[in-house]
């Protein structure tokens, strides 16, 4: 048996290829998709602590703030209609990633970055002119359909587009893309929010036309994926295009599995219906999981709302979008350690390391914030050695995600998957994560005001949860080519009850699995 989430090396195939300059830049810009993502997601939490947008949307909270002396610094936040502003977007990004799903099979990966692009283009447009909430809310819904369709065609285009022994560290282009988002949106905030007149969230706000303008020029640009060409009948142009991504032409045993595992993926007629058979168990556990504990981590906590956290334990306004700049640069540098990391490291050491790190750190910010300002919330005057130990473990905690359960909680899923049921597999991913999200953004600022500095325990919980997980159920999936995937449910100690010899297989035997790396 082999070693539990472990599989045999021994197995697998190697196909000739190179990273070349023209796969290289394809994947660059095709990754950029991140960027309104992470855009969204940092500029969110910082426009949602700036004065003016409060007294002009969210007067209620405004005044908490200025009676935040008085008040439960925990609860200053707690407003539906602020959280709905900011959890509309999931709640539309996961109703658009099924719709995306059918987009991406039928029409290629590039329309569904398209149609990613241009719904978030006019998101950003009505949310930069609002004059009322439900203004706001119209444009976030609109941005996130455009996210549906970005994270569902953006990592999948990446997996297909890369050499399999370069996928991790081209696949994670799109988490650094998001992270990047995070930091540009963090450090405009914390300049708009100097503008005087307080206008400055209409260009927070506005500024997400940048973003959905590269993915959109980009869309129009990058070639679609050998894979998507053959799905769609196109062989001789993804047989061509095949040459020219690899840098060689001998891609013949290559181009031979892409066309069966095509043809193995037009017999089956309902992908959604047939992620329900036996033999697709891991992948379903895994397209469900991986995003549930992902957004369980208590990631999108820091991230949405770091003004507001740092805000809220004591920062002044200035401080705490300082602050969340901080986080966002050390979210960009841990991502580049992933990627120069997770093709020779592997998806496993990663995953539990930085499950590890999470932890500690969160237990020592929870400490933290108890023993300041306990249960009522009121901690006076907070020193600044006090306020640096508590930025500095957040760092330590973001920093743990985004080389582990941040870029890989897009990479495993993206990766696994079948063909002929990849779209819809991608789909129930995104959906997954947008749901979590949506629900996580939802509910923070009631359960901050309820379960205080408790609410780093919570989510602590899940870490431990997600940890033994990835010990147990995932396997190592570094290092094998997209199509020949499937042995790794073959030769898992769990897994292997589930799928068959001959299921996963391009041409359908035994043999083509069976050769040397």
């Amino acid at each position: 048996m082999p070693a539990v989430g472990g599989m045999d090396r021994g197995t697998g195939k190697a196909y000739p290829g190179n990273l070349t300059p023209f796969v290289t830049v394809t994947c660059i810009v095709a990754a950029m998709g991140g960027l309104i993502f992470g855009y969204d997601i940092g500029i969110s939490g910082g426009v949602t602590s700036m004065k003016p947008f409060l007294n002009k949307f969210f007067p209620s909270v405004a005044r908490k703030q200025e009676n935040a002396s008085k008040n439960n610094q925990y609860c200053q936040y707690d407003s539906e209609t602020l959280t709905m502003f900011t959890s509309s977007l999931y709640l539309a990004a996961l109703l658009s990633s099924l719709v995306a799903s059918t987009v991406t099979r039928k029409f290629g990966r590039k329309l569904s970055m398209l149609f990613g692009g241009l719904l978030f283009l006019a998101g950003a447009l009505i949310n930069g002119f609002a004059q009322s909430v439900w203004m706001l809310i119209l444009g976030r819904i609109l941005l996130g359909f455009g996210i549906g369709f970005a994270n569902q065609s953006v990592p999948l285009y990446l997996s297909e587009m890369a050499p399999y022994r370069y996928r991790g560290a081209l696949n994670i282009g799109f988490q650094l893309s998001i992270t990047i988002g995070i930091l540009i949106a963090n450090v405009l905030n914390y300049f708009f929010a100097k503008i005087k007149g307080g206008w400055g969230w209409r260009l927070s706000l506005g500024g997400a036309m940048v973003p959905a303008l590269i993915i959109t020029i980009g869309a129009l640009v990058l070639p679609d994926t050998p894979n998507s060409m053959i799905e769609r009948g196109q062989h001789d142009e993804a047989r061509t295009k095949l040459k020219r991504i690899r840098g060689v032409d001998d891609v013949h045993e290559e181009f031979n599995d892409l066309v069966a595992a095509s043809e193995a993926s037009k017999l089956v007629e309902h992908p959604w219906r047939n992620l329900l058979q036996k033999k697709y168990r891991p992948h379903l556990t895994v397209a469900i999981l991986i995003p549930f504990f992902q957004q369980l981590t208590g990631i999108n906590v820091i991230m949405f709302y770091a003004p507001v956290l740092f805000s809220t334990i004591g920062f002044g306004a200035d401080a705490s979008l300082m602050s969340a700049v901080i986080t966002g640069a050390v979210n960009v540098g841990a991502t580049l350690v992933s990627i120069y990391g997770v093709d020779k490291w592997g998806r496993r050491f990663l995953f539990l390391e930085g499950g590890v790190q999470m932890l500690i750190c969160q237990a020592v910010v929870a400490a933290c914030i108890g023993a300041k300002f306990g249960i009522d919330g009121n901690p006076g005057e907070l020193p600044r050695w006090y306020a640096v130990v508590v930025v500095l473990f957040i760092c330590i905690y973001v920093a743990g995600f985004a080389w582990s359960w941040g870029p890989l909680g897009w990479l495993v899923p993206s990766e696994i998957f079948p063909l002929e049921i990849r779209s819809a597999a991608q789909s129930i991913n995104v959906s997954v994560n947008m749901l979590f999200t949506f629900a996580v953004a939802q509910v923070f600022l009631n359960m901050l005001c309820h379960l205080k500095f408790g609410l780093f325990i919570f989510f602590a919980f899940f870490v431990v949860v997600m940890s033994i997980f990835v010990y147990f159920f995932i396997p190592e999936t570094k290092g094998i080519p997209i199509e020949e995937m499937g042995q790794v449910w073959k030769n898992h100690w769990y897994w292997s009850r589930y799928v068959s010899e001959h299921d996963f297989i391009p041409n359908g035997g035994v043999e083509m699995g069976k050769a040397k790396v």
